[in-house]
C-alpha cells in the first residue's frame, strides 16, 4: 500500500469520485483501490441508504463491508426519505473525518444528483405556485410563448440567452422563480456553484463502450438478485416495516416491479423482464447524467483492464501529495 506523507497546506486535499451506471463495476474497481491505496470508501447510492434492502440493491454482503466499509449505507428505515441535501451533508461530513485521519476520501455510486449536489451544491430555488404557473400558462396562451421568453430576457437575460423561445415548461419555470423571489434564476444558480468543496477532485467515469453488453450484465445481475431471494426479501420488508408503494424506498428498481407482482398488478411471469427493463432505463439516465453533467475521466467500464487502468490513473493523482 502506497503511503501519504502530510499535506501541504497550500494545497487542497485529494478525493475521488467513482460514478458509473449500476452494473458498470464501481464497487470492484472500489475494493481495488482500498487494497493499493490509504484511502475509506463513502457511499453515493439513494437505495442503499435504506436499512434491510440488501439484494434488490446490490449492496456488498457482510463479510465485503466487514473489510472494505463504506460509509453512508444503512442509514435509515426504509419508511423514511433521504434528501440530495441530506448526502451532501453526510458526504462532506465523513470527507472531513477521512481527510483529518490523513486518507483520502474515496466516493462510489451511481446517484449522479447526490454527486451533483456535493460538487455544485443546491440552489435555494423557491417552490412551485400552481396560481402564478396558472398566470404564465394564461399570458403564454393569450401572447406566445416567444413573448413570455422576451418578458424573461427583461428580467433574467442570462437564462433566457439558453433557452428556446417555445420551451414553454422551462421559461415557465424561470420567469415563476424571477416573479417569487424577485432574483433571477441563473443568479440563484450561480450562488449555488460557490458552495464546491474545498477538495481537489479527481472524477473517474465508468461508461461501457457498447450498451448491448452492458444490458447483459443488468439481466445477469437481476437474475441473481432473483435467486438471491428478492422476492423474499420484500416480503420481510412488507411484515417488518409500514410501507406503501409511493415511498422512496419501494420506488427503486426492483422493489416496484416485485410489490406489483406480489399485490398482483403484473402477471409473474413478466416479473423478470420488467425488472430488467426499469434497470436498463436507470442506467440510460445515469448515462446521460454523467455524460451531460460531469466532467469526468471516462473508461470504458467493460474493458478487461479497467481496474488497472483506473489504479494507475488514481496513482498518478496522488502521487503529488506524496510530496511533503
Amino acid at each position: 500500500m502506497v503511503a501519504f506523507a502530510a499535506m501541504n497546506a497550500s494545497r487542497l486535499p485529494p478525493a475521488v469520485l467513482i460514478m458509473g451506471p449500476t452494473a458498470s463495476g464501481k464497487t470492484a474497481v472500489a475494493m481495488a483501490l482500498a487494497n493499493r491505496f490509504p484511502i475509506e470508501l463513502i457511499s453515493v447510492d439513494s437505495a442503499q441508504v435504506f436499512r434491510d434492502m440488501d439484494i434488490g440493491t446490490a449492496k456488498p454482503d457482510h463479510s465485503t463491508l466487514a473489510r472494505y466499509p463504506h460509509r453512508l449505507i444503512d442509514l435509515i428505515s426504509p419508511e423514511a426519505s433521504y434528501s440530495a441535501a441530506r448526502s451532501r451533508q453526510d458526504a462532506l461530513a465523513a470527507m472531513g473525518e477521512i481527510t483529518r485521519a490523513g486518507k483520502v476520501p474515496v466516493l462510489v455510486g451511481g446517484t449522479m444528483l447526490y454527486f451533483r449536489a456535493l460538487l455544485h451544491g443546491l440552489a435555494d430555488l423557491p417552490q412551485a405556485n400552481a396560481t402564478l404557473r396558472a398566470e404564465i400558462d394564461a399570458e403564454a396562451s393569450r401572447e406566445g410563448w416567444p413573448a413570455i421568453h422576451a418578458k424573461l430576457a427583461l428580467l433574467d437575460p442570462s437564462t433566457a440567452a439558453r433557452l428556446h423561445p417555445t420551451d414553454s415548461q422551462r421559461l415557465q419555470r424561470a420567469l415563476e422563480i424571477c416573479r417569487i423571489s424577485g432574483r433571477p434564476m441563473s443568479e440563484l444558480l450561480a450562488e449555488s456553484e460557490k458552495q464546491r468543496p474545498a477538495y481537489d477532485f479527481l472524477s473517474i467515469g465508468l461508461l461501457p463502450s457498447t450498451r448491448t453488453t452492458l444490458h447483459e450484465q443488468i439481466a445477469r445481475r437481476f437474475d441473481q438478485m432473483l435467486l438471491a431471494g428478492l422476492d423474499e426479501e420484500v416480503w420481510m420488508l412488507r411484515r417488518k416495516y409500514t410501507l406503501h408503494l409511493n415511498l422512496p424506498s419501494m420506488r427503486c428498481v426492483g422493489y416496484r416491479q416485485t410489490w406489483e407482482m406480489q399485490e398482483g398488478l403484473m402477471p409473474k411471469e413478466e416479473w423478470r423482464d420488467r425488472g430488467i427493463f426499469a434497470t436498463r432505463q436507470l442506467a440510460k439516465r445515469q448515462i446521460t447524467w454523467l455524460t451531460n453533467s460531469f466532467e469526468a475521466e471516462n473508461f470504458d467500464c467493460l474493458s478487461p483492464t479497467l481496474t488497472n487502468d483506473i489504479l494507475t490513473r488514481t496513482g498518478q493523482f496522488l502521487t503529488a501529495y506524496a510530496l511533503a
